[in-house]
């Protein structure tokens, strides 16, 4: 068969065929008849540059060049058929000295190693003769004591593969090989990539540059309330609300190469449209918040020296529980606190009536904005004996004068039926707070029966504005022992004032 190969100058050249002894790889051959029958080859005016063939032993020179592996091939007498530019930077061995030898004893490994190494190369291709016993097998991992050309010892991890001609008949192997501390290096990096990615007992998302999600694994897609599929390829918007900034600046200062240093608690509202109350995204109610202690890290290639990161690498844990725990202990704690200054205080009170408004000063600090107190009146209507803190701006009810409620005001259900009632209004409604008699800033609403000797003396309000949660059942009963005296003190204001 002929080699031909068209010049930049249009002429054709023509060389013998050369074959590949181990991989099988063949030149771009023509028939000069094919060649010359085209054409448009021949119609090219004078100073055109003409199409050239590139032939497949260049190519594939070029390739194994290119290979960032050391790499090189033995023909099944044990001869070195190809020895790339990597592998002579590594052992030092030009494809000149390499290329040709008949064995490595001697140069690539010792005269006694020879003979073994020998054995476990051309093992791998005998193996892969489909006509023996369990043929057909592919690559192995071996490792072999190498020598440099300087006399030096390496140890080097291989990877064997067998070539086959299209009969499946073995030819050779070839073997891609590197330092076996640095194979071994990338072997356990590569082990950590999936170990976190897989069962970690952490969170661990890997963001683009463009904050898009390209993985995810179990536990953080569970800590964030979406299936690993539906993440991929979206930006982080798309499943965070509230927190989505604080959370979007800590990537970003990743990405330019300025990580947090410590661990940051990101507190993230997960968001899915609208919040399961109908409110909008981003404002769902507090079982969908989540604390996520969290670290970052920028990634970067490992085999390009281009300072663009390839993304960041966000690792958290859920510690939700923990901090909800911990927040419900220390406001209990407070809230204990400040029962106990109350009832120390009022008890320095000559009357019981400055008793009970002292007690509504000191439930307000991290509980309410307002609290206003209303007692039962003669007529059955209730009656403002005081505020806190203060009157209230906007209003035009005085202190012992009958509040003008409407039907199924929430101090009236409170009164009528005896347990607390918790109301919200929320921005949405901008006439909700003023319709109720409460100053306009107020959203949420909690009235709570004053009781004493089994009796309803009146009703305990506590107000809080935007910005704050509304009233859970742990705010309930913490109302209730502030009502129970605040009721203590006023049941014996009306029984001294009997007397």
């Amino acid at each position: 068969m002929t080699d031909v190969t068209v010049e930049l100058n249009g002429s054709v050249r023509t060389r013998p065929g050369a074959h590949s002894p181990v991989l099988g790889v063949e030149q771009v051959t023509a028939h000069s008849e094919a060649v010359h029958s085209e054409t448009p080859h021949a119609e090219h005016a004078e100073g055109d540059t003409s199409p050239f063939l590139v032939s497949d032993r260049g190519l594939l020179a070029a390739l194994l060049d290119g290979m960032e592996a050391a790499f090189f091939a033995v023909d099944m007498s044990g001869t070195v058929t190809h020895w790339n530019h990597r592998a002579t930077r590594l052992l030092g061995w030009s494809a000149e000295q390499a290329v040709g030898r008949a064995g490595l004893g001697g140069w690539l490994v010792r005269e006694a190693d020879a003979a073994e190494v020998r054995r476990q190369l051309l093992e791998v291709g005998r193996a892969a003769d489909p006509e023996r016993p369990g043929g057909g097998v592919g690559r192995r991992t071996r490792e072999f004591p190498f020598l440099h050309a300087d006399g030096t010892r390496v140890l080097m991890r291989a990877t064997v593969t067998p070539v086959r001609d299209d009969e499946g008949r073995p030819l050779g192997v070839y073997c891609a090989f590197g330092e076996a501390l640095a194979q071994l290096d990338l072997e356990r990096h590569l082990a950590l990539s999936d170990g976190m990615l897989g069962d970690a007992p952490f969170g661990v998302l890997l963001a683009d540059p463009d904050l898009r999600t390209v993985a995810v694994n179990g536990r953080a897609a569970h800590a964030l309330g979406v299936s690993p599929v539906d993440m991929l390829g979206e930006p982080l918007a798309e499943f965070v609300g509230a927190g989505l900034d604080e959370l979007e600046s800590a990537l970003e200062h990743t990405l330019a190469g300025q990580p947090p240093r410590e661990p940051v608690e990101l507190w993230l509202t997960l968001s899915e449209g609208e919040g399961e109350d109908g409110g909008p995204l981003g404002e769902g109610p507090p079982e969908r918040r989540r604390c996520l202690v969290s670290g970052f890290v920028q990634l970067g290639s490992p085999v390009v020296g281009d300072p663009v990161p390839l993304g960041a690498a966000w690792v958290f844990q859920d510690a939700t529980h923990a901090k909800r725990v911990g927040q419900g202990a220390a406001r209990q704690r407070f809230r204990d606190s400040q029962l106990s200054r109350a009832s120390r205080a009022a008890a320095d009170c000559p009357d019981p009536t400055d008793a009970a408004v002292l007690h509504l000063h000191y439930a307000l600090p991290g509980f309410a904005e307002h609290a206003l107190l209303d007692t039962a009146g003669e007529a059955g209507g209730l009656v403002r004996i005081a505020e806190s803190p203060g009157s209230l701006a906007g209003r035009g009810t005085a202190c012992g004068l009958a509040v003008r409620y409407r039907a199924g005001h929430p101090a009236l259900q409170a009164v009528d039926c005896g347990v607390p009632v918790r109301a919200t209004g929320g921005v949405s409604r901008s006439s909700w707070a003023r319709d109720h008699r409460w100053p306009a800033e107020a959203e949420h609403a909690l009235c709570v029966p004053l009781r004493s000797r089994g009796r309803v003396l009146g009703a305990l309000t506590f107000l809080r504005g935007g910005g704050r949660r509304a009233f859970d059942r742990l705010d309930v009963g913490y109302g209730e022992e502030v009502a129970l005296r605040v009721a203590a003190s006023l049941d014996l204001a009306r029984a001294l004032g009997a007397r």
